[in-house]
Formats: structure tokens, sequence, C-alpha cells
């Protein structure tokens, strides 16, 4: 009985009916512990394939542990527990609604067989390091958000290189790796060029932006916005003890940063998009009722997650811009 057998006319990827007859083999016992495989040539010329998606089946299944690979030998099966899960290290910098929206249609679109352990930076290169160092060798793939970090690159390239993906910002020196990352710059400039008509009605368009956490993309396409439309702004850092002046509008990126600005619009009796106007960073469940809903520009959380997962699974190797838009809300 032969151990790989393929359904021409199945919808199934060839690679994927290949992994299924080996695991079916092992569950019937026709292939035990330590028994060898056909070989790669073997399976390819039996069944006209290439010889790529023969190898994808095989890493598929060794990076699941459930087969080895001996240097001039071949493969040999090395566990009959065929629910083996591969395991993914996803490092965070921190989890906030948005990220967690990320978080779970990445597990949702990975599926059940395969494990995701993840942590958390908080911003903190000590942090990022030790997590990244104490992870070498316990997982089959590595999702990293360096956030805005120096030098993570020197810290990642003790990674496998071809099992690593760069989540959310790609920075100087991880351009070779595999990512799935938002345009902060575009984004911003498209997302307030698309509400210009409205950012017009304010005298003066207010960033709350903190260096040591945010992306840096960010601030230029607000500053490139500005120039080009001619709009007078200002750049802070904290919002605790300003004073809100009457035909400002604020592009904020933090939401315990929104809070205290509404607050102080309601503490003033200010009026939330005639006298004060608010566009949010990051759209959440919590930003379409408060305040009657708050306008933002944001990704796409629930995609990146899925695309990532895609990535993984597809074992693909590319970039991946994450489109982002303007969500026009009563705020503004």
């Amino acid at each position: 009985m032969e151990i790989v057998a393929l359904q021409k006319k199945s919808g199934i990827p060839k690679y994927k009916q290949i992994v299924a007859s080996i695991e079916t083999a092992i569950v019937n016992g026709q292939l035990k512990k330590g028994d060898k495989l056909p070989s790669l040539n073997t399976i390819r010329n039996t069944h006209s394939l290439s010889r790529d998606t023969v190898l994808n089946a095989f890493n598929e299944l060794k990076n699941r542990g459930i087969i080895n690979s001996v240097v001039g030998k071949g493969y040999y099966v090395s566990t009959e527990n065929i629910t083996t899960k591969q395991k993914i290290f996803l490092l965070f910098d921190e989890l906030n609604s948005f990220k967690e929206d990320l978080y779970n249609s990445f597990l949702k679109n990975l599926g059940p067989h395969i494990q995701v352990d993840i942590f958390f930076h908080h911003f903190n290169n000590a942090i990022f390091s030790k997590l990244i160092n104490d992870s070498i060798g316990g997982y089959n793939y590595y999702v990293i958000m360096p956030a805005n970090l120096q030098d993570t690159e020197e810290i990642i390239q003790n990674l496998p290189k071809d099992k690593v993906y760069i989540l959310d910002q790609i920075h100087k020196g991880l351009e070779a790796y595999p990512a799935i990352y938002q345009n902060f710059e575009k984004d911003v400039f498209e997302g307030l060029s698309s509400g210009l008509v409205s950012i017009k009605n304010y005298q003066k368009i207010v960033l709350l932006f903190s260096e040591e956490i945010q992306p840096k993309g960010i601030l230029k396409g607000f500053k490139t916005f500005c120039k080009q439309h001619k709009i007078t702004h200002e750049v802070i850092s904290s919002i605790e003890n300003r004073t809100l002046e009457l035909g400002e509008i604020y592009l904020v990126l933090e939401d315990r940063n929104l809070i205290r600005i509404i607050k102080k619009v309601n503490e003033n009796q200010f009026i939330l998009s005639k006298d004060i106007g608010i566009i949010s960073y990051n759209d959440t469940l919590l930003k379409e009722v408060v305040a009657n809903g708050i306008t933002t520009i944001s990704t796409n959380f629930n995609l990146m997650g899925a695309t990532l997962a895609k990535m993984i699974l597809n074992n693909e190797q590319i970039k991946v811009e994450n489109p982002s838009s303007l969500i026009l809300r009563k705020s503004i």
C-alpha cells in the first residue's frame, strides 16, 4: 500500500494531501517511529509534482516535530503523535483593544493545531533582547513587533532568518524579513486629507505625540499634510496641563489621552465637533459609541491578523502593506 496517495481533482493543495497521507499512515500503523519515509524524488516522480511541493509538505511535518531529517540519509518518523503542534513566538509591544483584535484574528485563521505564545516588551530594549534570546530554538516561527526600539536588527539576527516575520513597523536593517506592516506616514497623510473639508472648519490642528513609543512616520505624515494644505498646527507631548481653546482639533494617538480630552471638553462645557474636534488613531468598538462616535484613522487589524496567519501557513516570504482609512464620525 502506498504511503502517499493524492486525488487529482481535489481542491486541497497537493502538499497538504502529502501531509495528510503521511499522518494517516502513522495513525493506521503503516508508519511507526523510526521508519524511513519515501524520498523527495520518489514522491515527486510518482505523482508528477515539483520538488518544492514535496519539500513544503516535509517541512510542515518537520516543523511540527512529526518527522526529522538525517543529512545524506533522508526523512524519518520521529513521533506517532500527529497532533504535535507548531509553536509560534509572538512578541508585541503592549496589549490594547485593537491589538487584541489583531491577536484574535491571527489565532482564528491559524487553526487549532498551532500554539501561539504571546509576550510583551513594553518598549524596553532589555526586555526585548531577553525575551528573544530566551526563545531561540524553542519555536517554529517568530513574529516580532519591534515598535520604535533601536538596533532591534542586532537581536533579531540571532533567530533563524527564514522563520521570522516582522509586524507593524519595518526599521532599517529589517528590510530583508517578510512582514505585514503599516505605512504610518502615508496613512496619516491620506487619512487627514480625506477629512480636509471638516478639518478646515477649525483654526488649528494639534497632534498629541510621544517620541518614545509612537511611530515617527505619524509625525512625518502629519507635518507633510499641514505644510501642503497650509494648516496651522502644533505638536505636543502631553494633554494633562493644556487648556483647550475654541477652534482646535486634536489628533490623538493613545486611548488614555482620548478620554482625557473628552473629559476636558465636558468640564469646559464645550460642544464636541463644534467647539473642539477629535480624530483618534486606531479604531475600536468603543469609539463607535463614545461621545456619539469618534472619527478615527485606522488600519484593519482583523485583516492584519488574517494576512499574517496566511503568510505563516503558506510560508510566504513577502511584504504586505496593510490598508488604512479615515472613518468619519460625529467628533469632527
